[in-house]
């Protein structure tokens, strides 16, 4: 299976972070904690090996299972967490497998009520991190590649050369035009995708114009709300994702001679926080 086209587009990254931020915001009572527990299962996804992660059917109910696990780890009385915690101690693994048919069943409030009242009687603050840290697989844009490609290419592009190719991406993206915008690569281009390990983006680079054309139309495949726009990114004219009002995702491209030769997207929720000012 060709994996740049498993890629998941922009509306469905940001839906499902939203909603397993609104999972963990609901199983401990508030937001305070929610994006530490969103993290460490996305921490867990990225810690499990590719042939596992294309294993699981539904990516995001394992997710929302795992959120379940931590919130529900972290709210029970101390007599009852795990000896040895970690990402399969034993109240984790007995907990979850009931909670996304209690999710499914419960209002919002009820869900809260649920969790805090009814299964353990405690309130929120009774909270303890009981879960090891592990590091994601996170891919980023490394310096030593854009210099190395600086190095390579004897003829960069003319702002007024990059700003028509950028353009063209743009227009070509926006049609959806799959065949045009491979046109518009070099045949060795190479495209980074920087999740940071907070949103499933692609954990390998994608190498080749007609594979970077199919992982880029399914980051951008069309949804509601969902618009692109050119706009000046690291002082060339890069492309800027807005999904319902938020900067969801920044490209910057390098080009020579007419064509995009690297493309670096970042989805990192972080790196995008100066994009997104007045969004937590």
């Amino acid at each position: 299976m060709d994996r740049a086209e498993d890629g998941v587009p922009i509306a469905e990254l940001l839906d499902e972070r939203r909603h397993l931020l609104d999972v963990a915001s609901w199983m401990l009572g508030g937001a305070r904690d929610a994006d530490g527990v969103v993290d460490e299962a996305y921490r867990r996804w990225y810690g499990l090996s590719g042939d596992e992660r294309d294993g699981i059917g539904e990516p995001r109910a394992w997710l929302a299972r795992v959120v379940g696990g931590i919130c529900l780890a972290r709210l029970a009385p101390p007599e009852r967490r795990p000896a040895r915690p970690g990402p399969h101690g034993m109240l984790e693994e007995e907990l979850s497998g009931v909670l996304l048919d209690a999710l499914d069943s419960l209002s919002p409030a009820e869900r809260a009520a649920f969790v805090l009242d009814d299964v353990f009687g405690t309130a929120p603050g009774a909270v303890a991190d009981i879960v090891g840290q592990t590091g994601p697989e996170c891919v980023g844009p490394a310096d030593q590649v854009r210099d190395d490609l600086r190095a390579r290419r004897a003829r960069p592009a003319t702002v007024r050369q990059h700003d028509a190719v950028a353009h063209a991406v743009r227009q070509a993206c926006t049609a959806e035009d799959t065949e045009h915008l491979a046109s518009l690569l070099a045949p060795d281009v190479t495209a980074f995708f920087d999740g940071g390990g907070k949103v499933r983006a692609l954990v390998e680079p994608v190498h080749g114009h007609v594979r970077v054309a199919r992982s880029m139309m399914r980051l951008l495949a069309g949804r509601p709300h969902t618009t692109l726009d050119t706009h000046s990114v690291n002082g060339r004219t890069g492309l800027v994702v807005r999904y319902d009002r938020q900067v969801a995702a920044v490209i910057s491209l390098d080009i020579a001679d007419h064509h995009v030769v690297r493309v670096w997207v970042i989805l990192n929720p972080d790196k995008l926080r100066s994009w997104n000012p007045g969004r937590h």
